[in-house]
């Protein structure tokens, strides 16, 4: 705990003096995260699809959420919503208390980059940078030094299990490992929200126990909240409650 606070990985009430160390004594106050109402539709040539079709949702501090249904539910759509990947044509999202419809889209990259962390199924590490690198590069975008960058990337990168692989390439590493590496990445920061999609997509059985343990391990010892999308039942397993959307609706 002492080692991730040194790197700024923190949950908020931390900084206020106060270290959760279990969801469940989390208290049940405003929501870090409200979609209300949001309605998105795409058109396909001559067809509208609407992949959400007024859907709230509220997701409290140190929750972790699975959002689960068959394909074409809407799960990436919504969670796109949630992670502000994606504008709604109607309803509205607020986290913490910021109605981010107010915002412009310059105002809502900068809110992503120090707000929210990212990980996705096909890892999306940039191939010529090592493993440290692909962690501090968004810690540099935040106006960081170069020292302080590295450090905070060599913490959290053994926090995931890969402090022997700092200098390692993305291609001399395996699927699990790089996912891991973008779980630092997505991490660094000490995101408010972690959004994950799909994240054990292309992992066998045993790798994605263990990033789905390494996820459960940060919102249990960190607070971190996790909105994750999957299609496996035993993924949510892990989660504290499950989303389940059908037809772009949430099912009861």
């Amino acid at each position: 705990m002492e080692s991730l606070t040194k790197a700024g990985i923190v949950p908020e009430k931390e900084k206020e003096g106060k270290i959760i160390t279990q969801n469940l004594n989390l208290p049940a106050q405003v929501p870090i995260i409200e979609g209300i109402n949001i309605v998105r539709t795409f058109r396909m040539g001559e067809v509208q699809v609407r992949a959400l079709r007024g859907v709230t949702v509220r997701i409290m501090r140190g929750e972790f959420i699975a959002i689960m249904g068959p394909s074409g539910s809407g799960k990436t759509t919504l969670l796109n919503q949630l992670g502000l990947l994606d504008t709604p044509n109607s309803g509205k999202v607020i986290i913490e208390g910021t109605d981010t419809s107010r915002m412009s889209d310059s105002e809502k990259g900068k809110f992503r980059l120090n707000n929210l962390g990212y990980v996705f199924q096909d890892y999306a590490l940039l191939p010529e940078l090592n493993a440290s690198e692909n962690v501090y590069i968004s810690l540099m975008m935040q106006g960081k030094s170069k020292a302080e960058c590295e450090a905070a990337a060599a913490e959290i990168l053994t926090a995931v299990g890969l402090g022997d692989r700092l200098q390692q390439l993305p291609s001399k590493m395996s699927g699990g490992q790089q996912q891991r590496v973008s779980i630092a990445r997505a991490l660094a920061h000490s995101p408010r929200v972690l959004f994950a999609d799909e994240p054990c997509a292309n992992l066998d059985s045993q790798t994605s126990k263990e990033v789905l343990d390494l996820f459960k391990k940060f919102n249990l010892e960190q607070g971190q909240t996790i909105v994750m999308v999957t299609h496996e039942e035993w993924h949510a397993d892990y989660a504290d409650r499950i989303i389940r959307l059908k037809d772009g609706l949430i099912q009861e």
